[in-house]
């Protein structure tokens, strides 16, 4: 059973996530607050698995809510705003939902949460590679994005980029249940050293600007 908490100023913005979540036996809606300092009171004394969260509400903003929280239960933003989706990445919300939400987008959410609270994998720090004859660790933290080149790939950690003898595959295989995403077939980022981006290009944080391959913006939902 899923405990939920609402948070929007909006009162039809409570009816509309109401009214979904009729669609969900497993789903209970704990709370509705129409401000952070009254979600944060109820989040005091009361345990929440999800947080429907809107951004923009006077005194305190949804955003500046998640900087503040400790323990955070999974957190979906639902926002008019879609400029707000970086910092909402930044702050590793489950998905991004922009107003008018429609039930397939709903439901996609829902499954995103879902996959984080039961199916996700403790996240590896490190992962090993070839390069030439010896085995590598590579910090992953450290790892801005992996590059295919060929039968090999290319590390990137800053500026320094070092070749492995692995296929990308191979390397998505290790490295994705921690924080990489792949965002066209060529490249793995590492979400944590996403600096910027919009519809067609990430920026990474060693300067590297890679486009968005049609066939995976699907999967970047949650932070365009």
């Amino acid at each position: 059973m899923l405990k939920l908490l609402i948070v929007d100023d909006e009162p039809l913005a409570h009816q509309v996530i109401s009214y979904h979540c009729k669609a969900y036996a497993d789903i209970t809606i704990t709370g509705s607050c129409y401000s952070a300092a009254e979600a944060l009171a109820v989040l005091a004394r009361q345990q929440v698995d999800l947080l429907i969260l809107d951004i923009q509400m006077p005194v305190l903003t949804g955003l500046d809510m998640l900087k503040v929280m400790q323990n955070k239960p999974q957190v979906i933003i639902s926002t008019a705003y879609p400029q707000y989706a970086l910092d909402g990445f930044e702050l590793d919300v489950a998905d991004y939902l922009l107003k008018p939400i429609s039930a397939e987008r709903f439901a996609t959410a829902l499954q995103k949460v879902r996959r984080r609270l039961v199916l996700e994998p403790e996240k590896p720090a490190s992962i090993l590679l070839k390069v030439e004859r010896e085995l590598r660790k590579f910090s992953l933290s450290e790892v801005c994005c992996f590059e295919a080149y060929g039968n090999y790939v290319k590390v990137w950690q800053g500026q320094q980029m070092v070749l492995v003898n692995a296929t990308l595959k191979q390397v998505y295989q290790q490295a994705a249940s921690a924080d990489f995403v792949q965002v066209q077939k060529s490249f793995l980022v590492n979400k944590q050293h996403v600096i910027g981006l919009d519809s067609t290009l990430i920026r990474l944080s060693n300067q590297m600007q890679i486009k968005i391959g049609p066939a995976f913006k699907d999967q970047l939902n949650g932070i365009l």
